[in-house]
């Protein structure tokens, strides 16, 4: 069942009169399906292209590890078909140090070190820029990697002058758009890690990989090195205390959760999930389509750093 109350629907993108055939131009929005004829055409009439980014990391018993990178590939191809722009290839690890858990216990995350993930970032943003490129959106899939992005956001478009984006169309406590889409109440954490919208989600993308008949609730609880007058519920760095969140610590997913499933996952859905993608790559493709108005003067193109 999908609850639908409280979502406004609204009109999908619309498409300029160039774009019908513009889009016979092209068998694939993604860059890496495109040779660098079919670049320098695109670069003729549109500056604009989507850098999915996400992570590689345990999502629970029940969920794959591409799953925060799922959410990134999907609603940035939707995009893409919806308003007729170019997306890159996934970046496909970020900064996911909490979700190592104990050397040895099998559990695959990849993580990259802080700097690590702002020189790839880095690199990505410069030769985009340098082919012509002018408006680089990432689409985010991974609430860590916000974390550290900022300073190199800021480089890139201190440096170039180009329009840098960076949107998160997830949700972890803040429901947003999905508003009235999710069953789970707020203190199932419905947002959450491995909770109800990633399972819809995963199962809308690909359910032969979820594993449904492992999915369990689980509540965040409190860390054992804090006082048990701190509290926790969901995966942020900050705890309650005296019913207010202005304490933090920096924390792994195994100090507060052992499964790696933050909340109720059993009520997800294939069609919550697909709902979830149409709103979050609706609203995104709206605002592409705003900031692809936006005038963009790129003073720096050539990356001349790109060795080192």
């Amino acid at each position: 069942m999908i609850a639908g109350n409280g979502h406004k629907k609204q009109d999908l993108p619309h498409l300029s009169a160039d774009d019908s055939g513009f889009r016979d131009k092209f068998r694939s929005w993604d860059l890496g399906n495109l040779t660098y004829i079919d670049i320098a055409e695109y670069l003729k009439h549109k500056d604009t292209i989507l850098i999915p980014m996400a992570s590689l990391e345990q999502h629970g018993p029940h969920l794959p590890l591409y799953t925060d990178t799922i959410t990134a590939i999907e609603i940035a191809s939707r995009v893409a078909e919806m308003i007729a722009v170019l997306h890159t290839p996934p970046i496909w690890t970020g900064y996911s140090p909490q979700h190592m858990y104990a050397p040895g216990s099998g559990r695959g995350t990849i993580t990259l070190r802080s700097t690590t993930l702002l020189n790839l970032i880095y690199d990505v943003g410069r030769s985009l820029i340098h082919h012509g490129f002018n408006r680089l959106i990432f689409v985010n899939g991974h609430g860590s990697n916000v974390k550290v992005v900022d300073p190199i956001l800021r480089k890139l478009r201190y440096e170039t002058g180009a329009l840098i984006g960076f949107v998160k169309p997830y949700m972890e406590n803040y429901v947003g758009i999905l508003e009235g889409l999710m069953e789970n109440p707020v203190e199932e954490t419905p947002g959450w890690h491995s909770s109800e919208l990633e399972t819809s989600q995963d199962l809308a993308w690909d359910d032969s990989l979820v594993r449904m008949e492992r999915a369990d609730f689980t509540k965040a609880h409190i860390p054992e090195f804090l006082p048990k007058t701190f509290a926790k519920k969901d995966g942020m760095p900050d705890v309650e205390f005296e019913d207010y969140k202005y304490f933090t610590f920096p924390m792994d997913h195994h100090e507060f959760i052992d499964s790696g499933t933050i909340g109720n996952p059993t009520r997800a859905t294939k069609e919550k999930g697909e709902e979830a993608f149409r709103r979050l790559s609706e609203h995104v493709a709206r605002g592409v389509m705003e900031l692809m108005k936006v005038p963009v003067e790129v003073h720096t193109r050539a990356f001349i750093d790109r060795v080192f």
